[in-house]
């Protein structure tokens, strides 16, 4: 059974927010299924665009749902 994880990136930089997104998928159980990164946009979209063009051989896709403010990176199976 897989299950979900949430990192909130708010009030990082970018290369702060790349660091830990880089740290929490290298530490990621092998059952999660789904990370859902919040990163906020009403600040500025440069966080948002960051982690929407962060790539991870991990990462099997992103979702970009109806919330700007975050995005789905579905997790390849290992």
């Amino acid at each position: 059974m897989s299950y979900f994880m949430e990192e909130d990136l708010h009030g990082l930089s970018c290369a702060q927010a790349k660091e830990r997104l880089d740290d929490i998928i290298k530490r990621l159980p092998s059952d999660v299924g789904e990370l859902t990164v919040v990163h906020g946009y009403r600040g500025g979209t440069a966080l948002r665009d960051m982690v929407r063009k962060y790539k991870n051989p991990r990462i099997e896709r992103k979702i970009l749902g109806t919330n700007q403010g975050s995005t789905i990176f579905v997790i390849r199976k290992k």
